[in-house]
């Protein structure tokens, strides 16, 4: 039987509540929030939407010298590669020039696919209950409120199958180095600790963004594989160089969650080419 206690990340009626503000962003990192929005702005002028900041600066656990700034920019049109070349080298400066991050992160999309029905579960979702608003008209008011059920997790993480040829693509191009994994291993760790939570979600009813919260939720229900998202989830904190962690990830947790989760949700909708 579905649990029905109510989680923390909920609001009295059962749907997540938006996490993050500017007004949580600590003071260290408030100079780099202020060069990014300038900068998006003069960048995109008036083909910008809107823009926001997602991850752990809006929420108010960022660490100097070890959190990078997640951005996501909204373009009035469709983004092209000069737009995306555009927020790489942004993101190269801004890491460059504010020792207090590690590392830029920007999400960029056209409004119209973030508004569009196949991503209302998805991108859609990530905007209203994961983004802040930084500048710019605020996508979720024209976005549904969301709970944490069996649709929100199949549609925000029911594609790891699809995921784990090209995390070994990536694996096997990156340089034969420490320095080189471990951002491969940041990345995938994170990724796989909150496909492990959204598989229990629905029946933990609640939503949260602390990796280890997430991975002791999901240890509840599978206690067979939680020394492992356990051990993601400080990998998500505090990445190694190891070659033996990836390979595990792509050769065993990876292809084992991904069955279970299209056992339990399904397999996410496939999604239409945007260059099509």
């Amino acid at each position: 039987m579905a649990e029905t206690v109510r989680r923390p990340g909920l609001d009295a009626q059962g749907f997540i509540e938006r996490e993050g503000s500017l007004a949580r962003v600590p003071d260290v990192f408030r100079p780099v929030v202020a060069a990014a929005r300038d900068r998006l702005l003069d960048l995109f002028g008036s083909r910008l939407h809107s823009a926001y900041l997602y991850g752990s600066v809006p929420r108010g656990t960022a660490r100097v010298a070890r959190s990078d700034l997640d951005l996501l920019v909204a373009l009035r049109d469709e983004p092209a590669d000069a737009d995306r070349a555009a927020v790489r080298a942004l993101g190269e400066a801004l890491d460059g020039q504010f020792p207090q991050i590690d590392g830029v992160g920007t999400l960029l999309y056209g409004r119209a696919r973030l508004l569009s029905e196949p991503e209302r579960y998805d991108l859609g979702w990530f905007v209203a209950c994961l983004c802040t608003p930084l500048l710019g008209d605020d996508l979720a008011e024209y976005l549904p409120r969301y709970r944490p059920d069996a649709l929100l997790a199949r549609e925000t993480n029911g594609d790891l199958a699809l995921l784990l040829p090209r995390w070994r693509e990536r694996i096997a191009a990156a340089e034969d180095s420490e320095r080189a994994r471990r951002p491969l291993v940041r990345s995938m760790s994170r990724h796989l600790v909150r496909t492990g939570f959204t598989l229990v979600m629905p029946r933990w009813n609640g939503w949260t963004s602390d990796l280890r919260e997430m991975a002791g939720v999901f240890g509840a229900y599978y206690p067979e594989r939680a020394a492992q998202l356990r051990q993601a989830a400080e990998y998500g904190h505090e990445p190694v160089g190891d070659p033996d962690v990836l390979r595990s990830y792509v050769d065993d947790l990876g292809p084992w969650l991904a069955g279970e989760y299209a056992r339990v949700h399904g397999v996410k909708a496939p999604r239409p080419d945007p260059s099509g």
